[in-house]
């Protein structure tokens, strides 16, 4: 079923939908799920078994944030219902074979980024309208690319990001598990800080350190969300689309298949491990829908650890746990050959006089730490996490994206000594970020000086004048995957072995006692001035 015999007239509509489906390579599977889905004798699918299909189980809402909606958890019983009534059309005996492959190419088919946001906002708008909420969000027609206005409140997009993340979960925790799971929700609160202050004309009147933006009274125009999540977070519609594809290829696989794969991995659904770190569950999560890589997907795993996988085998370095300093830090980041994000927490304000406002920055690699007098590269990206969320991907102007410099190992005269430390952007002197070579002190500098990555402020009210901060904590994830820490594993083996090996005196090296460094020691200790016959 779902599929036509070769008996069959095939008609021009359904060979229209099957070659667009076809094209996003989801066909075979939707053959299966057709024919689990549907009734063998109206061979159409029941609204109410695809409803199930789009809605989530859950046992309890474990919430990290304080900030949560009164109505969310009703929200969310009407995703399914939502999903399959704006694009799944159904006829009397249920949803055919055509409007099937129909529903699934508007939401999964072959479509710009902004028609994939649109599609999520549509489903939105449907959402709250069940709820007994009325939309605020208005779409000109029916068509994947019509115009959207109208606006939305910050406590309804934070709702929205909520949906999304929960979309992210589910896509991911099916693959491990058949029945309700644990429902974690983040903090999330930088994000939606981060629409008010791209898309709200609020000047200086918003003080972004203490702000519940659950509280904020303003209203978001819809087309400026639509520009601020294509800037900031363009791979939030892809949490859309994934779900919607892993849940019908859920239906496509076999009972037998997913016993084996849920048995594997037990306890997927916990994020509550990486609550005490600075890369937060929803840092993470906010992180790699900036990035359109599988670096991304390297990250999404600090959000949902497993047991074969855990978060910290990720965290290379954390400055509270193996202390401060350069050294410290080279001696847990060396020889680990692959993406890095490095997190600083500090305090301090435009002043340069240190307080208690606590904000972190970070910066992404492409590539490992090298002890280098210049700076080096090929991409990276500046991030402002807390309190409000920003990315600054590369502007293609300059290459100066990384510079990490430790003492030279013998200590000879230098003219013009390099500078001791770590830094991300801008030249040598003028570094965007700089941290020294203790880990006490972090400089930011206004983007002005630095052409390598996109202008934008790393930390609130951050005038033109440097910034100096007090360091509070530093971490570093590896986000190389499983080979890049065994290479680093055996990098560090190899140098434990070569050190041991320096540390120790092979006297069977020596041909006779007078050749020995203990004999030429005790001479030296019992007259230093005696004069010696040199034997030539």
């Amino acid at each position: 079923m779902g599929a036509s015999s070769s008996t069959e007239q095939v008609s021009s509509e359904q060979r229209e939908a099957e070659t667009l489906a076809a094209s996003t390579g989801a066909l075979p599977v939707l053959q299966k799920s057709f024919s689990r889905l549907s009734n063998p004798e109206t061979k159409a699918i029941p609204v109410n078994s695809l409803q199930e299909c789009f809605s989530i189980a859950f046992d309890d809402a474990m919430r990290e944030s304080p900030h949560v909606l009164d109505y969310f958890l009703q929200l969310l019983d009407h995703l399914g219902p939502s999903i399959a009534e704006v694009y799944f059309m159904s006829e009397k005996g249920g949803i055919g074979w055509v409007e099937f492959l129909r529903g699934y190419t508007k939401c999964c088919g072959r479509m710009s980024a902004s028609m994939s946001l649109g599609a999520l906002m549509r489903v939105f708008s449907v959402m709250t309208v069940k709820v007994g909420i009325p939309s605020k969000l208005q779409f000109e027609s029916d068509d994947a690319d019509c115009k959207i206005s109208g606006s939305l409140q910050p406590n309804e997009l934070l709702g929205l990001l909520w949906i999304c993340w929960i979309m992210t979960w589910s896509s991911r925790m099916s693959k491990f598990s058949n029945g309700k799971l644990n429902l974690d929700l983040p903090d999330i609160n930088n994000l939606v800080l981060s629409a008010v202050v791209s898309c709200a004309e609020v000047g200086n009147d918003l003080n972004v350190w203490d702000c519940d933006s659950t509280k904020l009274e303003l209203q978001l125009p819809a087309g400026k969300i639509h520009t601020w999540a294509l800037n900031t977070v363009p791979n939030l519609a892809d949490c859309f689309v994934q779900f919607v594809h892993v849940r019908l290829q859920k239906t496509a696989t076999s009972e037998s298949e997913m016993e084996a794969s849920s048995s594997s991995i037990s306890d997927v659904s916990s994020t509550k491990s990486c609550d005490t770190h600075l890369l937060t569950c929803g840092s993470a999560w906010a992180i790699s829908l900036s990035l359109r890589s599988s670096i991304g997907q390297e990250i999404l795993r600090v959000c949902f650890p497993s047991n074969e996988e855990g978060s910290e085998e990720s965290l290379l370095y954390r400055s509270s746990v193996h202390g401060k300093g350069l050294n410290r830090f080279w001696s847990n980041v060396e020889g680990y050959h692959g993406p890095m994000l490095m997190l600083i927490a500090s305090s301090g304000n435009s002043e340069g006089t240190f307080n208690s406002r606590r904000w972190i920055i970070g910066a992404l690699t492409q590539q490992g730490f090298e002890n280098k007098d210049m700076f080096y590269g090929s991409s990276g990206n500046l991030y402002a996490i807390s309190p409000v969320f920003h990315s600054f991907s590369h502007s293609g102007k300059e290459k100066n994206f990384v510079y990490s410099h430790l003492h030279p190992a013998g200590r000879v005269y230098e003219p013009h000594p390099k500078p001791v430390g770590i830094a991300f952007g801008g030249t040598l002197g003028n570094e965007r970020i700089f941290v020294d070579e203790d880990f006490a002190t972090v400089t930011i500098r206004h983007h002005a000086v630095d052409k390598t990555y996109q202008h934008g402020s790393l930390i609130p009210d951050q005038g033109f004048l440097p910034v100096e901060a007090h360091i509070l904590d530093v971490e570093v994830w590896g986000l190389g995957g499983r080979k890049a820490k065994e290479v680093q594993l055996s990098h560090q083996k190899r140098e434990q072995l070569f050190t041991e090996q320096r540390r120790k005196v092979d006297l069977k090296t020596f041909a006779s006692w007078d050749d020995s460094p203990e004999k030429m020691m005790m001479d030296m200790m019992a007259d230093p001035n005696s004069v010696t016959r040199e034997d030539r």
